[in-house]
């Protein structure tokens, strides 16, 4: 395929990985093999919005799409790719743990997606929730995510994927759950301890997401629900600290894995600091 290959991404409310991703396929604004268009409709997942926005998608007639959102089982996500599916576009869903309950049918119905067990709901109550509080949250997330493994892992699934239609190729899309021992495999930590803090990194915010769960959709009392928020959050700062501080122990060693893309979309890498990427 000579054409640079053509990714939609569709954003449908907001989890985790869902604010940088089309930075994180092309992150120094070089890559020649890719064009990137990103459709979205902000925090509500309304399902005809989510209609209207996968049909927008469309008319950029995308050679693949990625699909983001929270609980993919809700109506709004679910429109948004039956509707891709009718124009035959492959389709990845990007999604959070809810999205475990659909994960068979997903694909069963020739859909790919992504799950990751970390990426845990915000605590939405309007007694905490606030934009401060939403900024703040979400840079904790992105360092768990990143530091952990997540996000390596998420773009190397989404590069092979469009390295198999530059070569004019069915895509084959992925069926995969981020689970604490996936990530980790892709963290790229050497020292055991920096290894040791990811891993309670991506466990506390394993639990986070259980905890906001309850915090959001099952506790009824608002003194009560608002504590659980809280304490979710800071669970969740205290994750983020424990995965910058595995990243600073890798630092002290310039064992630092960088893995950026060239030109062409080529996955480079390297350890040292001072080294050229090689592929």
């Amino acid at each position: 395929m000579s054409q640079p290959v053509k990714v939609g991404i569709l954003k449908i409310g907001c989890i985790g990985t869902a604010p940088l991703i089309e930075y994180l396929l092309d992150e120094r604004a070089e890559r020649t093999d890719l064009i990137t268009r990103v459709v979205g409709i902000g925090a509500k997942m309304d399902p005809q919005q989510s209609e209207d926005a996968a049909m927008q998608l469309m008319e950029f007639k995308p050679d693949l799409a990625l699909v983001i959102s929270p609980n993919a089982t809700l109506p709004g996500p679910k429109i948004a790719r039956e509707t891709l599916a009718k124009a035959a576009i492959p389709t990845i869903i990007v999604s959070d743990p809810p999205a475990r309950k659909i994960a068979k049918d997903l694909e069963q119905t020739g859909f790919g997606y992504i799950i990751t067990e970390a990426d845990a709901m915000i605590g939405a109550r309007r007694e905490f929730l606030d934009p401060t509080e939403v900024a703040s949250y979400n840079s904790d997330i992105l360092k768990v995510l990143a530091v952990t493994g997540v996000i390596p892992l998420i773009v190397k699934t989404v590069d092979e994927t469009i390295t198999s239609i530059k070569k004019g190729e069915r895509p084959s899309l992925p069926h995969l759950l981020i689970t604490r021992d996936t990530a980790l495999q892709h963290a790229s930590l050497t020292n055991p301890y920096a290894r040791a803090k990811a891993t309670a990194a991506f466990e506390i915010a394993c639990t986070v997401s259980r905890i906001n769960i309850e915090a959001c959709f099952i506790t009824q009392e608002w003194e009560k629900y608002t504590t659980l928020t809280a304490s979710a959050h800071e669970m969740m700062r205290t994750a983020a600290k424990l995965a910058d501080e595995a990243r600073e122990m890798e630092k002290g060693e310039d064992a630092i894995t960088r893995r950026p893309h060239a030109r062409d979309g080529t996955a480079l890498q390297k350890t040292r600091l001072i080294e050229k990427p090689t592929p």
